[in-house]
């Protein structure tokens, strides 16, 4: 395996972290679809109590992803699960923003720790993917080397105390930054871009779209939909061309549901796909094409063709 090339035993590791917690998405993705559904075709039911508490159930795995993905990461990296999921719950405790909301805010009113003359922005992780990956790595790689220097004596409780202490420094202060960066860059780029050139924009932006959701950057899109929404004729253009990165998804997912002759690929597959066309994608991805790669491409092709008709 250390022989294969980098990219590659990168997009194992997100499958091995991936898999264990894929029923957990999948029926959360499975459920939330079928919620939002209900909601919206009747008017009723969005208003009334069963909604509050199906859809609370719903998106609990979503809600607390980044804990999920931080236990399992910790089991495919060698870490201590019960540190990595600290890290976890350090990126998504509720005295963070919420990441969802993050976007509809301007930059002064979001709250900024200041150390030692470095500013760290107090927001949260929810919905992300890799920065959560990167953190526990990062940990595993500090608890293993703390494990070989610190004396046996002490190891039980200074081990545990410095590496989550320096993993939580450094995800809040250096990998948060360089995702909310990206973030800035990415959502910059988007709302430019797609409006460009007869569908052109639209097209690649229809091909990217999915590898946003790969990062956990996706739900920044509020931003675009929302200033469409506001601006003279309030038309949502951004909506059509994610849904068909969505559906494209929803549709390699489901060809390997049905071509594939293993059983556990199979029984995986197929409900991930019915999840990702009800809109959550996640289990789709990260469980079957992203996995595969083949099909991750052709629902990139096949979302760029969606989008640029």
């Amino acid at each position: 395996a250390a022989r294969q090339p980098v990219l590659k035993r990168m997009i194992k590791s997100l499958g091995d972290v991936f898999v264990p917690i894929l029923p957990a998405i999948v029926a959360s993705g499975l459920m939330m679809g079928l919620v939002e559904a209900l909601g919206k075709a009747i008017p009723s039911f969005a208003q009334s109590d069963w909604y509050g508490i199906l859809d609370l159930m719903a998106n609990t795995a979503f809600t607390f992803l980044p804990i999920l993905i931080a236990v399992s990461a910790a089991r495919v990296f060698g870490g201590n699960i019960f540190l990595g999921a600290v890290i976890g719950m350090v990126m998504i405790h509720p005295n963070l923003i919420n990441a969802w909301s993050v976007g509809s805010m301007d930059a002064a009113e979001i709250p900024v720790w200041r150390l030692l003359g470095f500013p760290i922005r107090q927001v949260g992780y929810q919905g992300h993917v890799i920065p959560v990956v990167i953190a526990v790595w990062l940990m595993s790689k500090i608890e293993k080397w703390l494990h070989e220097h610190v004396p046996e004596m002490i190891d039980l409780f200074v081990t545990p105390l410095c590496t989550v202490l320096s993993t939580s420094f450094l995800t809040l202060g250096l990998i948060g930054p360089m995702f909310s960066m990206a973030e800035n860059y990415v959502l910059e780029f988007a709302g430019w871009i797609i409006t460009v050139g007869y569908g052109i924009g639209a097209m690649i932006m229809g091909a990217l779209y999915p590898l946003t959701v790969v990062c956990g950057i996706h739900h920044m899109y509020n931003v675009i939909e929302a200033g469409m929404l506001s601006a003279e004729g309030g038309m949502n253009i951004w909506m059509p061309v994610a849904s068909a990165a969505n559906f494209a998804q929803c549709a390699a997912c489901l060809a390997v549901g049905l071509k594939a002759k293993n059983l556990k690929t199979k029984s995986v597959a197929i409900p991930s796909s019915i999840s990702a066309a009800l809109g959550i994608t996640e289990p789709a991805i990260f469980g079957v094409n992203l996995r595969f790669v083949k099909p991750l491409v052709c629902g990139i092709a096949g979302g760029a063709a969606g989008a640029l008709l």
